[in-house]
């Protein structure tokens, strides 16, 4: 009996495996497949026939597209039959039916993760707009990139545009990095702001590709990843690549002749309306530090373009500021097509091959070639802008006997700060400056080459608008400004009415001591520490390891004051001659660093690992991983138990990293600057913050002090050897600070290092001597751009430092109506206009921190 109840058993239990294993078996995978690339990075010309051919041969191909928008004005030109039959394809964007999908418009297929949250609007908004003028029936649904385009903030941005979904996976193009491991088959992206959007992530179970340093697991639909996600308990896996434009195989996994099976092709949206299972379980609250990203950060070429693009990134901004008060105060016309030519220059910038592989060619040039010239155009049309809109708000040309100065404030708060104009000879040196309460302003005249003469005066300016100065002939009388002595020694002793700063030349003009006066008299400067205060440090390998500014005293000059001072350092790292120019204003928080480094050769500065010998591309380890070997200035803290802030686009992440240290490609860390790095104590008393002029990365640790990247010189991606071929020269800028981030206002500092103030010259004939466009009641809010359509003002608020109560909006104008309206135009909310002081308009908007909103005037009157 026994034994025949052993064996039913046994029996039943094999009969159950076996049905298990076929379940399983027959249990069905899907893939994402489809194209990545364009015009600018790879498409062959006659790739959209290829393409049509491709879906003609295989009726069950389904496929998503991430194509530059501009490639297919190229197509249209030069592959006519394939273009048109292409559209006849595209027609059908019915979700359940349809064979293409666009899955990122994206103007210049940014990273997003290294460029301003208003280039991230601009990259969708002109990206979408030029896709539909080729494919009019266009839908937008999910987001999808086969490069790690990923930035925390997208979840708001991709909803207002419509966008119901998106994927954080780029499982065959991971060599600038990717997104962390996380979750099953569906979660809820969970952005800054707290706006949710259904995504799939990168599976926990999806590994980084064994022997590989640019693949997942699930980048074929391989058996081990589907029998994984199976026992994890993904009912329905999908595995992804995006070919790239030029590749020849059509079908990635062909007629199911390669990967798990059974596996359907599947569109994006039509996998998770229709095959997914639909809800997510689980949020993720998505971290800045959960886009796992690194390029040759520190390397020339790259700082350069980083630079090239902040630069436009600000010019634009300030020319649509400045161009809108044109149009509201004095009826100018909307320079649309400079600013559109501008901003689509800049984003092709911004793509992401002119960061990861800046020296590869393409189109004649190399991609590092290519930023200089786009960005070129896009500094040509906003300076044009700016000239003719501060023109045209200043009543006209200025002549030589000009006595009054208009000056422009572009950002969403007054700007209290130092204004520069140039003014004529005839004026001598004996100047003053009064305000428009005719009081006497702390002013400096100083005198360039060729009798030039530059006018820098404290000026206060209302948000977004200007106000007027009187210039007078005779010796300015406030005196009170920035004083400069030696001391013993050989020191030299700064005081401004915030600081006393002690700078050391014996070594290397590093500051030995920062005290913040109006802050209990906290001294900022680990004075216990091995390390300087804005030392210049790193690993010279080729000459004989680390090399400090420190090592070899400096010479210091001073000019300028009262009103602002300049302190140039001059001295040697190893061999070469390097000058750092200290800038201290009286009454400004942020003391500004100019750094040039003139290079003797090119020495070799980072890790030395590899950098002779062959290069294996597929080897984990890389020597530009490494930030502690490349040059940095550092910066070591009386903070204890530190903590640290970083800015990204529309968010501000608090690190939850140990250390910013890394020598793998499968143990990338998070450690990118876009505008700001910020250290505190543990309680957030006291901190530092220090503003950098372009994307690049920071270091820090416990037993590390926070520094910033200067250079690195040596082996980077694919072998290229990344020189020094210029003189580095990067701006950077220290802010002491009590508090946290928000409540010292360093994000609103970062905007004011970004957009300067504008002045220029003009005539007596004065009206209006102070206006404000736009200005909002309490703090928090940043006026991230305006912009006219038509006769519609469109102003863009993002609440950067504020809470989330209800802010009052005044606009210096009147209009038909107000509304609050999404990314893709569509009416979120009408607001209730109250009348305010003459001809102007108050709104009230909430908004979560980190959140952004729209506001459209319609029919906007002066």
């Amino acid at each position: 009996m026994c034994r025949t109840i052993t064996s039913k058993l046994f029996t039943a239990l094999c009969f159950f495996m076996l049905m298990s294993a076929t379940s399983i078996a027959q249990q069905k995978a899907y893939f994402i497949d489809g194209y990545h690339g364009g015009f600018w990075g790879h498409y062959p010309v006659n790739y959209t026939s290829f393409i049509v051919a491709q879906l003609k041969a295989h009726p069950n191909w389904k496929i998503n597209l991430e194509i530059e928008p501009e490639t297919w004005a190229m197509a249209k030109a030069k592959d006519e039959q394939g273009y048109k039959e292409l559209q006849a394809l595209f027609a059908d964007q019915s979700i359940a039916t349809r064979r293409i999908e666009y899955v990122s418009p994206a103007n210049g297929q940014s990273y997003m993760y290294n460029i301003s949250g208003e280039s991230i609007i601009r990259q969708f908004a002109y990206g979408i707009e030029a896709v539909r003028q080729h494919f009019p029936t266009a839908v937008f649904t999910t987001y999808s990139s086969e490069e790690p385009c990923f930035t925390s903030a997208l979840p708001q941005v991709l909803k207002s545009f419509g966008y119901k979904y998106a994927s954080l996976k780029n499982p065959n193009t991971l060599w600038g990095g990717y997104s962390r491991a996380f979750g099953g088959e569906l979660v809820y992206w969970v952005g800054p702001d707290g706006t949710k959007l259904v995504t799939i992530p990168r599976y926990a179970i999806e590994d980084l590709k064994p022997g590989s340093t640019w693949e997942t697991i699930g980048h074929d639909n391989g058996k081990g990843f589907m029998n994984a996600a199976f026992a994890a308990g993904i009912q329905h896996p999908v595995g992804m690549t995006l070919q790239d434009a030029g590749w020849k195989g059509g079908p990635l996994l062909g007629e199911g002749t390669r990967g798990y099976q059974p596996t359907e092709y599947k569109t994006w949206t039509d996998y998770v309306d229709n095959y997914s299972i639909k809800t997510p379980t689980q949020d993720w609250k998505f971290s800045q530090e959960d886009v796992l990203t690194s390029l040759v950060w520190g390397s020339q070429i790259l700082q350069r373009i980083a630079q090239q693009v902040r630069v436009s990134e600000n010019k634009l901004v300030v020319a649509e500021k400045l161009a809108a008060m044109a149009a509201v105060y004095k009826g100018a016309a909307w320079p649309k097509a400079a600013l559109d030519e501008g901003w689509t220059r800049l984003l092709l910038s911004q793509h992401h091959d002119c960061w990861i592989v800046p020296y590869n060619t393409g189109q004649g040039n190399t991609w590092a070639d290519k930023v200089v010239g786009w960005t070129g155009i896009s500094n040509k049309n906003a300076d044009s802008a700016v000239s003719a809109s501060t023109e045209i708000l200043s009543n006209g040309h200025p002549s030589p006997n000009s006595k009054y100065v208009r000056v422009f404030n572009t950002l969403g708060v007054q700007h209290s700060g130092i204004a520069k104009v140039v003014i004529p000879n005839n004026w001598g040196h004996d100047v003053s400056v009064l305000n428009d309460k005719n009081q006497e302003v702390l002013s400096q005249l100083v005198t360039l080459p060729l009798g030039i003469s530059i006018l820098l005066f404290k000026a206060d300016v209302p948000s977004v608008g200007y106000a007027t100065y009187h210039l007078q002939k005779q010796k300015p009388t406030v005196k009170s400004g920035v004083s400069v002595t030696t001391q013993s020694e050989g020191k030299y002793k700064v005081e401004t009415d915030l600081y006393t700063v002690i700078i050391n030349p014996a070594k290397g003009g590093t500051i030995e001591s920062l005290i913040a006066k109006k802050l209990g008299n906290k001294e900022f400067v680990d004075k216990a520490n091995v390390r300087r205060f804005n030392e210049l440090r790193g690993d010279f390998f080729k000459e004989g390891g680390f090399k400090s500014s420190a090592d070899q005293p400096a010479k210091v000059t001073i000019d300028g004051g009262p009103a602002e001072v300049e302190i140039a350092v001059t001295g040697m790292i190893a061999n070469h001659p390097f000058e750092q120019t200290y800038v201290f204003t009286q009454g400004k928080k942020r003391i500004d660093v100019f750094l040039n480094i003139d290079w003797k050769g090119n020495p070799g500065i980072g890790n030395p690992y590899g950098q002779t010998g062959k290069y294996e591309a597929t080897s984990l380890k890389k020597a530009f991983y490494d930030d502690r070997d490349k040059l940095l200035a550092l910066f070591p803290l009386n903070l204890k138990n530190q903590k640290v802030y970083k800015n990204a686009p529309f968010d501000v992440t608090e690190s939850k990293l140990a250390n910013t240290f890394f020598t793998r490609w499968d143990s990338i860390k998070n450690n990118v600057v876009l505008n700001w790095v910020d250290v505190t104590d543990a309680n957030n008393n006291y901190g530092m913050a220090v503003l950098t002029d372009h994307t690049t990365n920071y270091a820090h640790g416990e037993d590390f002090p926070l520094g910033l990247d200067v250079a690195y010189s040596g082996v980077g991606l694919w072998g290229r050897n990344y020189t020094l071929k210029y003189p580095t020269q990067i701006k950077y800028a220290l802010i002491p600070h009590a508090g946290k981030w928000d409540k010292a206002g360093i994000w609103n500092e970062s905007t004011q290092f970004n957009e300067e103030l504008t002045a220029t010259l003009m005539d007596d004939d004065v009206t209006a001597q102070s206006r404000s466009l736009i200005s909002v009641a309490g703090t928090g809010l940043e006026v991230s751009s305006v912009t006219v359509v038509g006769k519609d003002l469109l102003v863009r608020l993002f609440n950067a430092e504020g809470d989330n109560q209800p802010k009052k909006i005044t606009l210096d104008a009147i209009a038909d109506k107000a509304e609050v309206v999404a990314l893709n135009g569509d009416v979120v909310q009408e607001l209730t206009m109250r009348k305010g002081a003459p001809n102007s308009t108050n709104v009230s908007v909430a908004m979560p921190r980190f959140g952004i909103r729209t506001l459209k005037f319609t029919n906007f009157k002066k």
